[in-house]
């Protein structure tokens, strides 16, 4: 008797499996692979811009790179599903002009806090995994859009710079004046990569070019929807939102 249950169970769970295996097999044939490579521009700013930074003087480009893997599922001959693994950089250098913008700058042993009018220097560099997840519409045999949520988890951080040429009213708008020079030894230094989220969400928009039968081209905007700091972090007023083009490449593997 309990030979023949066992055989009812195995031939059950056969029944079950064959099916399932079935239909990951077709599920597998379907999808498209395609590997990338792109270079992100941007940086992290606030929006909008507030009248605490008076103007951007100077912007870098650094190397800013992303690789990554996608696979995509069809529905039909016009919409799709895309999943994808990326590893990539959103990097930053930048100078601003402030007034009375609210810092926390280190000199010596010295840790004054207060609102800082002079120039401002920022180096930002996020090491990040990202997770996309769009939905695609082929427009031609040519052009493909996407669009979808994304979700990066930072491994390597930083947030940091230097304060010059001005002064930092300690406290408030009208606490000691604290002379801040252009030279080493008379500027201030900013650190605040342990304020910097792990976590990152946000929203991406583009466009695939196909150029060939398996070679192709991107343009892609990323904008994060979460700051790059934590939510207890007060130091820096406003939100920070990453907000990086890709321009990129991609081989269609299967």
């Amino acid at each position: 008797m309990k030979k023949t249950i066992y055989n009812i169970i195995a031939i059950a769970i056969v029944a079950v499996l064959m099916p399932a295996q079935a239909v990951a097999g077709n599920l597998m044939d379907s999808l498209q692979m395609k590997v990338r490579v792109g270079y992100n521009i941007g940086g992290t700013a606030p929006i909008p811009l507030p009248n605490t930074i008076r103007s951007i003087d100077s912007y870098k480009l650094t190397p800013s790179i992303m690789v990554g893997i996608d696979w995509e599922h069809p529905f039909n001959s016009s919409w799709g599903l895309m999943a994808g693994v990326r590893i990539e950089n959103k990097a930053m250098k930048g100078t601003v002009t402030t007034k009375a913008y609210h810092m926390e700058l280190v000199r010596g042993s010295s840790v004054m806090d207060g609102l800082f009018t002079g120039t401002v220097e920022q180096k930002v560099t996020e090491w990040m995994l990202t997770i996309p997840v769009e939905a695609t519409l082929n427009v031609s045999r040519v052009v493909k859009l996407k669009c979808g949520p994304y979700l990066s988890v930072l491994y390597n951080k930083r947030f940091d710079g230097i304060a010059s040429n001005g002064y930092l009213r300690q406290g408030t708008a009208t606490g000691p004046k604290i002379l801040i020079g252009d030279k080493e030894g008379e500027w201030a230094t900013y650190d605040f990569r342990d304020n910097m989220r792990t976590l990152q969400f946000g929203w991406a928009l583009g466009a695939d070019f196909n150029v060939g039968r398996r070679w192709g081209l991107s343009a892609d905007l990323n904008w994060g929807l979460t700051g790059i700091f934590k939510g207890d972090f007060k130091t820096v007023e406003q939100t920070l939102f990453p907000i990086y083009g890709t321009i990129g490449a991609f081989y269609i593997l299967k």
